[in-house]
């Protein structure tokens, strides 16, 4: 007796084999799945990162045109909250105030700066204005989020010290 050659795949087989696949698709979404949320979250990182850099590149930048004035009191003053910047301008000078504001359930680091100042009154009318600051001023710009808190440090008599326990 001749036996007959069969030819395909049995149910069980079949079943088999569809089972591989549905646990290898498994595998292979929750591994896509995971390279999504870590692409997303180093996205994340990179844009706060970016606007670190940004916010550092302008406190550099107002700092680096510090200038002297008889109209204001210092050129450059820290109260515990804000610093405030007397600088260069094109066509005069400038008041920036940075500031910490509690905002939300957490601190926004801000930037406000004054009109070009042609004159010591136009300057002296920033520096009033800016001691008044609540936080909401037309042009302060809300630059980095949950900010914890703010240390300044003034290079004096040739070393660091605390702007606030420097007593000047």
């Amino acid at each position: 007796m001749q036996r007959r050659l069969s030819k395909g795949f049995t149910l069980v087989e079949v079943l088999v084999a569809l089972m591989v696949m549905a646990i290898m698709a498994g595998m292979a979404w929750q591994g896509v799945d995971g390279i999504v949320r870590a692409r997303d979250s180093n996205q994340a990182r990179l844009e706060r990162s970016l606007r670190l850099n940004t916010v550092i590149s302008q406190w550099e930048q107002d700092l680096a045109a510090l200038q002297d004035s008889a109209a204001v009191p210092k050129a450059l003053s820290f109260d515990g909250a804000t610093v405030r910047i007397t600088r260069r301008a094109a066509g005069g000078l400038q008041l920036v105030v940075w500031s910490l504001r509690p905002e939300g359930g957490g601190n926004t680091w801000q930037r406000w700066a004054s009109p070009i100042a042609t004159n010591s009154g136009g300057l002296q009318d920033s520096w009033l204005r800016s001691q008044q600051f609540q936080g909401g001023e037309p042009g302060q710009l809300r630059t980095l989020n949950g900010v914890e808190q703010l240390q300044v440090y003034f290079f004096v008599g040739n070393a660091w010290a605390n702007a606030q326990s420097t007593g000047n």
